[in-house]
C-alpha cells in the first residue's frame, strides 16, 4: 500500500486537493478503484499533515431488483473508523427496466452522479473524492478525441458550484495495475459488479485499444499524460504549471 500512498500524496500536494477541515464524502462502489482509495485516504490521516474527516457513500443501484451485499464495505469502514451510508436506489430499475436504454452507461452515470452529489450535501460533506487513475484519465482523453472530436479530461480537482462542492481525484498518478496490486497485497474484499452492460462498454473497447497500443508503441500511454500535462489541460498541469515561452 506505500507505493499508492506515494501516488496519492503527489497528487493531492500538486493539485491542492485536501485541506484542513475538509469533510469528504468518499464514492465506494465496492470495485478495487474506490475500495483503494478509501483505505489511501484513511491511511494518509495519520502523517499527511491534514486535518480532514471521511465519510463513505455507496450507493446501491439494486439491479434486477436485488439489493446488493456491501458488508464487507461497512466492515472495512469499522476498521477504518470511517462514517459509512449505503444508500439504497432504483438507479437500476429505472435504467434497465423502465427505460430499457440501449446505450445504459450515460444515463446510470448521471443518476448515480446526481444521487452521490445529493448524499455529500445531506451528510455535510464539503468534497467528494472520486476513485478514477492514471489510465482512466488516458482512456477519457482519448474517448473526448475519438469520439467526440476535442481535446479535453476530466480535471483532478473541480468545482460544483450549483451545489457547493469540490470533487478530488487522489488516484490520477497511479496506474492501474499499481491499484490492482494494492488490493490483491492487502487482501481487501472486492465487490463484483452485477451490472448487466459491465465489460460491453465504449470504455471496454478504448481500454483495449489503448492496451494495443501500448503492445506496439512502449509508452503510449505515458506520451499522452505526459502531453496532457504539459499543455494544462483541464488543469492537469499542477498548480506550478507555467506556459513555456516559445
Amino acid at each position: 500500500m506505500q507505493k499508492m500512498l506515494g501516488y496519492m500524496r503527489k497528487a493531492i500536494q500538486e493539485f491542492e486537493l485536501i485541506s484542513d477541515g475538509d469533510v469528504i464524502a468518499v464514492g465506494v462502489s465496492g470495485g478495487k478503484d474506490s475500495i483503494v482509495m478509501l483505505r489511501g485516504l484513511a491511511l494518509l490521516r495519520r502523517f499527511i499533515g491534514i486535518d480532514y474527516k471521511l465519510v463513505c457513500i455507496t450507493l446501491d443501484p439494486q439491479f434486477n431488483g436485488v439489493a446488493g451485499d456491501y458488508s464487507a464495505i461497512e466492515e472495512m469502514c469499522r476498521e477504518l473508523d470511517v462514517e459509512c451510508h449505503i444508500i439504497r436506489t432504483h438507479i437500476g430499475e429505472i435504467v434497465f427496466d423502465v427505460r430499457k436504454e440501449d446505450h445504459p452507461c450515460s444515463l446510470c452515470a448521471r443518476m448515480r452522479r446526481g444521487a452521490l452529489h445529493d448524499a455529500a450535501v445531506e451528510y455535510g460533506c464539503n468534497k467528494i473524492a472520486l476513485g478514477h487513475h492514471f489510465n482512466d484519465a488516458v482512456e477519457t482523453f482519448v474517448m473526448n478525441l475519438f469520439n467526440e472530436g476535442r481535446i479535453g479530461c476530466f480535471s483532478p480537482k473541480s468545482y460544483l458550484s450549483r451545489k457547493q462542492l469540490t470533487l478530488i481525484r487522489p488516484m490520477v498518478f497511479a496506474p492501474e495495475r499499481e491499484v490492482r496490486k494494492a488490493a490483491n497485497k492487502n487482501e481487501l474484499k472486492i465487490i463484483k459488479s452485477v451490472c448487466p452492460a459491465d465489460g460491453y462498454t465504449n470504455r471496454e473497447k478504448t481500454k483495449n485499444f489503448i492496451a494495443q497500443m501500448d503492445r506496439e508503441n512502449d509508452g503510449f500511454s505515458d506520451r499522452l499524460f505526459g502531453a496532457m500535462r504539459r499543455a494544462n489541460i483541464d488543469g492537469w498541469g499542477g498548480k506550478d504549471w507555467m506556459p513555456k515561452e516559445k
